[in-house]
This record gives C-alpha cells, sequence and structure tokens, in this order.
C-alpha cells in the first residue's frame, strides 16, 4: 500500500492559495481507474489576475533580482526538490501512472539537472558589441542587449510534468521572465507541490504562479491573453495548432514541442543485443507516453527475423502492474480515453493487415493498462504513421541505406530518430540525411539539459534546452549611440 502524501489541489495565485473560479475537476488514479483528487480549476478572471501579477514582478521585485541571486534561488528550489524527491516521485506516479522507479530515477533527477544548468548561466547572458561602418561619417558605439520576452504561459503535459516543466521553467526564469504554470488535467499533483516549494524557496511573489484547470477553458484564456508574450507548450500537434492560432492576436512567440513518429534504424551491422535493449525502451518506456517514443523500427531485411524474436522477448518480459510494485516496468495509461485509443489503434492495425507478433490486449483488471505490442507491418500502415502514445511498435523491412532514410522521413513528424551501427561513416552520413530535431546513435533518445530539444514538421517550433534555451527566453535589443 502506498503512502499518499498530502496533496495540494488550490491555486497557486499571487504567493498564494486559493480557490479556482471554475469550481473543480476529477483526476483519477490510473491503476485503479478510482477518483485520486479534486482539483481547483482557474477561470478566465484567474488567469487575468495571474497576469497582472506576473507583469507586476516582472517589472519590479523579480526584475530588481540581481542575476547571480536568480541563479542562487534555482539552486535553492533544486536543494527542496531533492528533499522531497520521494514525494514528487510518487505524486507523479499517483497521478499518471509511470513505475515509480522510473520517476525516482529520471523524472525528478532530470528537473534537478535543469535546475541546475540554467542556475549557472543566470550571470552569463551577455549581448554583443558590433562594429559598424558609423552613421554618416561619426564613428557609433552599437551593441546589442538580450531582455526577457515578458510573462510566458508554460503549458505542460501529462506523461512527464516535472521533467518537461523544468525545461520551460528554468531557463523561463533565468533569463528574466516571469512564469505562469498551466498542468495536464491528469498530472497537476506533483506540479502543485513544485509550487509549494517555489514558495519555500523565496522567488517574490508573482514570479511563478500555478492554474490548475481545463484546458480549454485555462490554457486558451492563456494562449489569447494581450499579457502573456510567449507560450511554451508541450503535447498534442492538434492542441498545439490551436495554441498557435489563439497566440496570433498579439503576435505571441511560441515553443512548441509537439507530436513525434520516430524512426529507430537498424543496420545490419548494429549490435543486436542493444539493439533489442534500446528500441525495447523507446517503444515501452512510460508506457509508450512519450513524445520522443521510437514506434517506427526500421530493419535491415536480413535480420529482420532476430529483432523480432528479440523485441517479442522484450515485450513479454515486461512486467505490467501495481506502478508502486518494486518489479513494475510498465503501468496504466493515463485514462481511459488514451487506453481506448491505443486499442483502437491496435484493431486498426490488424484490420490493416500487419502481423501481431505479441501482445495487442488490455489487461483484465482495473485500471487502464494494455499490454506491450509489436507489430510486423509496412510504413503506409496507420500505425505506423500516426502517433500513438501507447507501447505499441511496428517493424518495419529495409533493403539498403537509401531506403532506410527515405522510410524514416516519409512522416508528417520529425522530432527524434535513432541509429543503430557500428560503422561511424553510416552514422553521421545517415544523421544529417534524417528530418528530425534530435538523433540518438546507438542509443534511444539521450537528453541532457545542455542538448537542445525540439522538433520539425507536425512535430512543432523552436527549441528548448542547451543555450537554445535562453535564446529562445530572451529578446534581443540593439543599441546605437552616434558618437
Amino acid at each position: 500500500m502506498v503512502d499518499v502524501p498530502t496533496l495540494t489541489t488550490e491555486l497557486f495565485l499571487d504567493g498564494a492559495w486559493s480557490p479556482g473560479g471554475a469550481g473543480t475537476f476529477t483526476t483519477l488514479n490510473p491503476a485503479t481507474g478510482e477518483p485520486l483528487a479534486q482539483i481547483a480549476a482557474a477561470n478566465e478572471a484567474d488567469v487575468d489576475r495571474a497576469v497582472q501579477v506576473a507583469t507586476t514582478a516582472l517589472r519590479g521585485d523579480w526584475a530588481a533580482v540581481p542575476p547571480s541571486q536568480k541563479g542562487a534561488l534555482l539552486h535553492r528550489l533544486a536543494d527542496l526538490v531533492e528533499r522531497d524527491a520521494q514525494t514528487l516521485a510518487t505524486l507523479e506516479s499517483l497521478d499518471m501512472g509511470v513505475p515509480l522507479g522510473f520517476a525516482t530515477a529520471m523524472f525528478v533527477p532530470n528537473l534537478v539537472a535543469s535546475l541546475r544548468y540554467y542556475a549557472g548561466w543566470a550571470d552569463k547572458i551577455n549581448g554583443e558589441l558590433v562594429a559598424t561602418d558609423g552613421y554618416f561619417g561619426a564613428p557609433t558605439h552599437a551593441y546589442t542587449r538580450r531582455e526577457p520576452v515578458g510573462v510566458i504561459a508554460a503549458i505542460v503535459p501529462w506523461n512527464a510534468p516535472l521533467m518537461i516543466l523544468g525545461w520551460k521553467l528554468a531557463p523561463a526564469l533565468v533569463s528574466g521572465n516571469t512564469v505562469i504554470i498551466k498542468p495536464a488535467e491528469d498530472a497537476s499533483l506533483s506540479i502543485l507541490h513544485l509550487g509549494k516549494l517555489i514558495a519555500e524557496a523565496g522567488f517574490p511573489a508573482g514570479t511563478v504562479q500555478v492554474l490548475p484547470g481545463i484546458g480549454a477553458m485555462t490554457g486558451e484564456a492563456l494562449a489569447v491573453h494581450p499579457g502573456v508574450q510567449k507560450v511554451s507548450f508541450t503535447g498534442s500537434t492538434e492542441v498545439g495548432r490551436r495554441i498557435l492560432r489563439n497566440s496570433a492576436g498579439n503576435f505571441k512567440r511560441t515553443t512548441l514541442e509537439l507530436g513525434g513518429k520516430s524512426p529507430q534504424i537498424v543496420f545490419a551491422d548494429a549490435d543486436l543485443e542493444s539493439v533489442i535493449k534500446g528500441a525495447a525502451m523507446g517503444v515501452f518506456f512510460n508506457q509508450g507516453e512519450v513524445c520522443a517514443a521510437g514506434t517506427r523500427i526500421l530493419v535491415h531485411r536480413t535480420i529482420i527475423d532476430d529483432v523480432l524474436e528479440g523485441l517479442r522477448g522484450a515485450a513479454e518480459a515486461q512486467v505490467v502492474g501495481d506502478p508502486f510494485a518494486p518489479e513494475t516496468t510498465m503501468g496504466p495509461l493515463v485514462n481511459r480515453a488514451q487506453r481506448d485509443r491505443v486499442l483502437g489503434y491496435i484493431e486498426r492495425g490488424r484490420g490493416e493487415g500487419a502481423t501481431l507478433v505479441t501482445g495487442g490486449t488490455a489487461l483484465d483488471r482495473k485500471g487502464f493498462f494494455v499490454t506491450p505490442t509489436v507489430f510486423r507491418g509496412t510504413n503506409d500502415l496507420t500505425i505506423a504513421r500516426e502517433e500513438i502514445f501507447g507501447p505499441v511498435g511496428t517493424v518495419i523491412p529495409f533493403d539498403d541505406d537509401a531506403e532506410a532514410i527515405a522510410l524514416a522521413n516519409d512522416n508528417d513528424y520529425a522530432l527524434a530518430a535513432t541509429v543503430w551501427t557500428r560503422d561511424l561513416a553510416r552514422a553521421h552520413t545517415v544523421s544529417a540525411a534524417l528530418h528530425a530535431g534530435a538523433i540518438g546513435v546507438n542509443g534511444w533518445s539521450p537528453l541532457a539539459p545542455q542538448l537542445p530539444w525540439g522538433g520539425n514538421k507536425a512535430s512543432g517550433i523552436g527549441r528548448e534546452l542547451g543555450y537554445e534555451g535562453i535564446l529562445a527566453n530572451t529578446e534581443t535589443k540593439t543599441v546605437t549611440v552616434v558618437l
């Protein structure tokens, strides 16, 4: 029996906790399907107040904090996250179903790493001195400044809330912005607890606020609000398009990390033991609820039987069950609708002629569980073209490098890709030819705060992480003094 932490369920607004103007909504425990908490929902009036408070902090208390102290506050927040790591990981497992070990080993540490990495940038965000030919014969002293964008809305998904919030929050704060966080309805609890830590760390009121609520109300109100200068959103391509349209009113800047249908290309010279472990991780990690999930596994025809057998074994070795059981490697999908959506794709794969290798069913128990599933098929199948966001992979044969690259690029999404080969020249050549924002060679989706992250095409606009995260959260101002 899991020891449930005390749940924080109100809005974190202007440095205090308050009920939401839109009442409450229910979040479920995906492992049981039973209600977990009633969470306050922000309405348009709450959003408007939060924007006003954030604007005041942007120009006042937060602007007055020196750069080095901004970095110190991020380090202090990272200390508190480490202190409450077990509570935060438990809340993520309760709320969205990830096995506790994964939340503990990856999601919370990644948040800490992002906070500490960007804390180091706080006093190193500089402009440049620019040489010119002068102005009508007079010399000039010209330079650029990097200044905050303004009030930023960070709209966070339910599949890895703390980790992905860190990618948005840390660079925005060290760049001098104020942030209004909109958690996902299905996974608000860990972020609300983080709001308590933000207050404890000593950030000025209004610097960071947390507004849970329904996307069509709270999220939309943030996207259209004229006082919000940027929206940073991670989630589905469909919602990303709506946010982009809604942001047009005041030409908000946007960073959109959207869907994916990432290929994993397995060449004949690849180390098969590493391939099976890594490719399986790319399909089944976090129940397959990962934007970068490597669910199109393109395999050289000479080794496809070996890869299929290996993935069958990896799928059947997964322990699907209670996220808090130490032996569990795959938990439930986040809600009933997502489970049914994944099962619908599985049926569609069967109907279109894909060969089911293993899995393909719901577990006969409470909660929203689906067995890890592997198909053999072709690149034109719906299950190979659309994002499923569940533990479903499709193995597709190819005959040569050119065909592998063509198949990999033949998709609307372009977030990530993996190349499995022992040939260094091939690794670089193929990586250069792939349409994707991030390529892993002999390892699926290697993330680090220092590495820019984001996609192309239907996978989004802009980049997070790395120094690109600073650039995405600042505006360039040019100053020219005629001497």
